[in-house]
């Protein structure tokens, strides 16, 4: 195991664990925004950016994507860390005004309005839908293009992804409810005829032959709804865990 402290409480941590990870399980509180257990992180929002101290040096790093190491000293409260996540907060205010996640984030740490000029877009870039597209299903159906201000997430070229099946994971774990994929893509799969409309969870491969019996209006199909209320979270999760499960074997 290794041994670290953060917020001068020695913690003992698995190798291989984030920082984040490890205060969570230590009962100790670090904002996210672009972070989602069972996805890759990535340290787009630097939200979860603490100060580490290791061997004398001590740097500023996102914690969802630093590993532990044995005699680490971590803060996640020290008053540079508290005035750069307020910071960090304004500006993600300013960029998505409108994001409930973002307004309720904010307030949780004092941020109730911001000194910076409001943009109204809709995009954190924090790239949580194209992780869970890719990491969890393998589907790869949207993705980042453009760069610097240009820079935006939508499907290759700009045009209907023939790898999307309308499961939704990207609008689950969007945090400004921006992402909405699958009801752009479910329009599509409308027009197909009766025998091609596989419900989503046959085209995710948990049940066999299902149809939709409902035009792709998940949000009131009581199957989905029974399905989702099983499992308690989305299903892309639960495929993930399961192929993790067979490759650990």
């Amino acid at each position: 195991m290794i041994e670290l402290e953060i917020n001068g409480k020695k913690i003992s941590a698995a190798p291989g664990t984030t920082v984040l990870e490890a205060a969570k399980s230590a009962g100790i509180k670090i904002p996210t925004l672009c972070h989602w257990d069972g996805i890759k992180p990535y340290g787009a929002c630097r939200v979860c950016t603490v100060e580490i101290t290791d061997n004398g040096r001590t740097t500023y790093q996102a914690s969802c994507c630093y590993e532990v190491k044995n005699g680490l000293k971590v803060r996640t409260d020290s008053p540079a860390v508290e005035k750069g996540r307020k910071v960090l907060l304004q500006l993600l205010l300013a960029r998505c005004p409108d994001a409930p996640e973002i307004r309720k984030l904010a307030a949780e740490w004092g941020v109730k309005e911001t000194p910076f000029a409001k943009k109204n877009e809709k995009c954190i870039l924090c790239g949580l839908c194209v992780r869970a597209c890719a990491s969890l299903l393998g589907a790869e159906a949207i993705g980042f293009s453009g760069r610097g201000i240009s820079r935006k997430v939508g499907t290759p070229f700009g045009i209907a992804s023939e790898t999307c099946i309308a499961c939704g994971a990207c609008t689950y774990v969007c945090p400004t409810n921006h992402m909405q994929m699958e009801s752009t893509m479910a329009a599509s799969l409308r027009k197909k005829a009766g025998y091609e409309r596989k419900c989503r969870y046959a085209l995710m491969g948990m049940v066999a032959g299902k149809l939709c019996p409902n035009n792709y209006e998940c949000a009131t199909c009581t199957f989905d709804q029974t399905m989702e209320s099983h499992f308690g979270k989305h299903p892309a999760f639960i495929i993930a865990s399961t192929k993790q499960a067979h490759i650990a074997q």
